[in-house]
């Protein structure tokens, strides 16, 4: 810590802040004394004013005290805070105007004047708040050369910010309070006519977005930021369409609600990535349901250390548990999630268990000692063409593992269990989607037998998610193409990590027991689009720069993702992005048996065996079996069918 540093540390410590205060009010009560009688007080006022005044300003000093003005941080004071002066300041003067019309006249020494009273109140409030303002700007000029001898010192660059409104403000003044940003930000572009001409922060609004291509040419703009608060897809995507046309750069920075969430800095100006042109608003959460939900308890999270399972233990830790306990295989994905939130101020433990949800005696110890309230059960074995080569390990993992799993949090009288399922489970077409659809099958059939409420919630695909065709997309353009698409129709739904975890969580605190959630997923989008966004966000043109490549269908793979099984009867829910698939359950006797089979099936290793039961046991599956599929250098060889012609 620099000299300077600890001189402003005991310049802005509390007892000096009631000095300043100390020096205002006094000020201020002269001042209006002098103000009064015109800079000349006859002898017996002056009398009467050395009697008030420290009455006065210690009325002052104590409202100030019991307002809490004290305990405000000097940097953010804003409008909330100004109100506070304004109430603490009213207050001190309510006793004054009573003991000015009450007292009788032999104590006229403390009836302070009306007038005076007006005064003084007027200017202790612009004094306190001055000196404050004051001492902001003093601070922030320090802060900023400070930043400037520590930056890199690059040429700022002249740039637009899109967007005058909360996000706006706030990241023109983060920028302007700050010396290590290379921006010059040159001024607004907002749609709003009533704002066109004004002037926030210092910046002036010099156009909507039909004056862009004019403006950056103009002023010779490097890139331009989106700084609009929780645009949607529609709206990010007009924008990146014209700045494509003029042409300049887009970037953008975070969603305010990440912002006001702590995730992210205003000044995390970013690339705008196709996550912001397929994101959707911003989840509603019922926060009380959850917070009775989650709150002062346990949760487990199976494949806590992937990316649906990290997400969902980051959710949770909003609703403040008592406990979570992260149930991981990968040493390293518990580590990495492990250290991301360890040791937490709020005093939540966190138990990291390296386990495998396939090992029995390991999960009971697990149960054992830490009696979940919460289950959420995102463990899986989830990409298509892998589990087409390894069938005995989807059965393992995705079917019987989520049977043991729930027979244990039933034994040990977890309340509730979430199971996350996947789009895949309808009609499905591969062995990874058949495996889920068992699941769903299971725990419905363990909801009827137990306690336990066991409730289903099916999603698509997640963006960014291990696995996914979006990571794969970014690495194939980092290494200059082709894009590998696998069919130019191929649709998928997508949502945002965080959205799919709200969710889930929503889903889990409404469910009574049985029912399968879906998520509402938006419009299916073409992955083709999706690779040509991409390629476009990443400053290259698609079929010229980075080529796009069609490969074909790959094993067990669909054009379209369904969500809901036909026939199925599916009914709205109080939350409008939550739907229930009443789906029929199996035949109890017949699941229990078949489940024997498969585990003797899968620890003899007989795949071949193992799908063609599972063919039979999810009667909506378009699976059949002569055989799994077998890697060979090179190429993959089909030695089964893979579907059945649609009916």
């Amino acid at each position: 810590m620099t000299k300077r540093q600890v001189w402003w540390g005991k310049l802005l410590s509390k007892p000096v802040q009631v000095i300043i205060d100390l020096g205002v009010l006094a000020s201020a009560f002269s001042f209006a004394y002098l103000l009064r009688f015109e800079f000349s007080l006859p002898p017996s006022e002056l009398s009467r004013f050395v009697s008030q005044l420290p009455a006065v300003v210690g009325l002052h000093l104590a409202c100030f005290a019991l307002w809490g003005i004290y305990s405000f941080i000097w940097r953010y004071v804003g409008i909330a805070e100004i109100s506070t002066f304004a109430g603490a300041n009213l207050s001190a003067a309510v006793p004054l105007l009573l003991a000015r019309f009450l007292l009788p006249g032999d104590l006229h020494v403390w009836r302070v004047p009306l007038s005076i009273i007006i005064l003084n109140g007027l200017l202790a409030f612009s004094g306190v708040i001055g000196v404050r303002v004051l001492r902001r700007v003093i601070h922030e000029r320090f802060e900023r050369h400070q930043n400037m001898r520590r930056g890199n010192h690059a040429e700022a660059k002249p740039v637009l910010l899109i967007g005058a409104g909360r996000a706006g403000v706030l990241a023109v003044r983060e920028v302007i309070g700050r010396g290590d940003l290379p921006i010059d930000v040159k001024g607004f572009v907002d749609d709003d006519p009533l704002k066109q001409g004004t002037v926030v922060n210092g910046i002036k609004v010099l156009g909507t977005t039909a004056d862009l291509a004019n403006l950056v040419r103009g002023l010779e703009i490097d890139h331009v930021i989106i700084t609009i608060a929780n645009a949607s897809r529609r709206e990010i995507r007009r924008i990146v369409d014209l700045c494509e046309s003029v042409p300049v750069r887009a970037r953008i920075i975070p969603g305010l609600y990440e912002i006001l969430d702590g995730r992210v800095a205003i000044s995390t100006i970013r690339d705008v990535q196709i996550e912001d042109l397929l994101g959707r608003e911003p989840v509603r959460l019922e926060e009380d349901l959850l917070h009775g939900w989650i709150g002062g308890r346990t949760v487990l999270v199976s494949g806590a250390g992937g990316s649906i399972g990290s997400e969902l233990v980051r959710q949770t830790l909003r609703f403040k548990p008592k406990t979570v306990v992260l149930v991981e295989r990968s040493e390293f994905a518990l580590y990495t999630i492990h250290e991301e939130i360890a040791n937490r101020p709020d005093g939540i433990e966190v138990v990291p268990a390296l386990a495998d949800i396939t090992d029995k005696l390991r999960m009971r110890e697990i149960f054992a000692s830490h009696k979940p309230d919460v289950v959420l059960h995102a463990a899986a074995h989830k990409h298509v063409p892998m589990i087409e080569w390894n069938p005995i390990e989807a059965v393992k993992n995705n079917a019987l593992a989520t049977r043991s799993f729930g027979e244990l949090a039933a034994e040990f009288g977890a309340p509730v269990f979430v199971l996350i399922s996947t789009d895949k489970a309808v009609n499905p077409t591969s062995v990874m989607g058949t495996t889920k659809r068992l699941a769903e099958l299971v725990i419905q059939d363990l909801d009827s037998r137990s306690e336990t409420r066991f409730v289903a919630v099916r999603f698509g695909n997640v963006l960014g998610s291990t696995g996914s065709v979006v990571p794969k997309f970014r690495t194939q353009i980092a290494s200059g193409g082709p894009v590998t698409v696998t069919h130019p129709e191929m649709k998928r739904y997508f949502m945002t990590i965080p959205e799919a975890a709200q969710l889930v969580l929503q889903a889990g605190a409404m469910g009574e027991g049985g029912e399968i959630f879906i998520l509402d997923m938006g419009e299916p989008v073409k992955i083709v689009d999706l690779a040509r966004d991409m390629i476009s966000l990443s400053g290259f043109r698609p079929d010229e720069d980075i080529e796009i490549a069609f490969t074909g269908l790959r094993p067990g793979e669909k054009l379209f993702e369904e969500l809901e099984i036909s026939g199925e009867s599916v009914l709205r829910t109080r939350h409008p992005k939550i739907l229930i698939g009443r789906i029929s359950p199996a035949d109890p006797d017949e699941l229990d048996q078949g489940l024997g089979r498969l585990e003797v099936l899968a620890r003899t290793g007989d795949g071949e065996g193992a799908v063609r039961l599972l063919a039979k046991l999810v009667p909506e599956s378009r699976l059949t079996a002569s055989g799994p599929l077998r890697l060979e250098p090179g190429k993959i060889e089909k030695t089964r069918p893979a579907l059945l012609p649609a009916s």
